[in-house]
């Protein structure tokens, strides 16, 4: 295995990562940002406010991109464990 097929691996398993995170930390980030516009307009300041929705969202994101997060993952094992063979030589 030379250093050049390791790093192709870890550059492949990063940006599937990535991928992996994107839908729920998007999700995060806008209903952040429109609860901290909502809470400065009225001026409110409290903590449950932000987190509460944040939670409710990014669980949300989750149940509607698990399918298409569950075939990334398998297509990413799948074509990692089928280039062994090629990894060996």
């Amino acid at each position: 295995m030379t250093p050049e097929i390791v790093t192709g691996i870890f550059i492949s398993a990063i940006k599937t990562a990535i991928l992996l995170a994107a839908p729920m930390l998007l999700s995060g980030l806008v209903v952040g940002l429109l609860v901290s516009l909502f809470q400065s307009v009225t001026q409110l300041n409290e903590m449950t406010m932000t987190f509460i929705p944040k939670m409710l969202v990014v669980a949300l994101a989750l149940l509607m991109f698990f399918p298409w997060m569950l075939q990334l993952m398998i297509d990413f094992v799948n074509n990692l464990f089928g280039s062994i063979p090629m990894y060996i030589r």
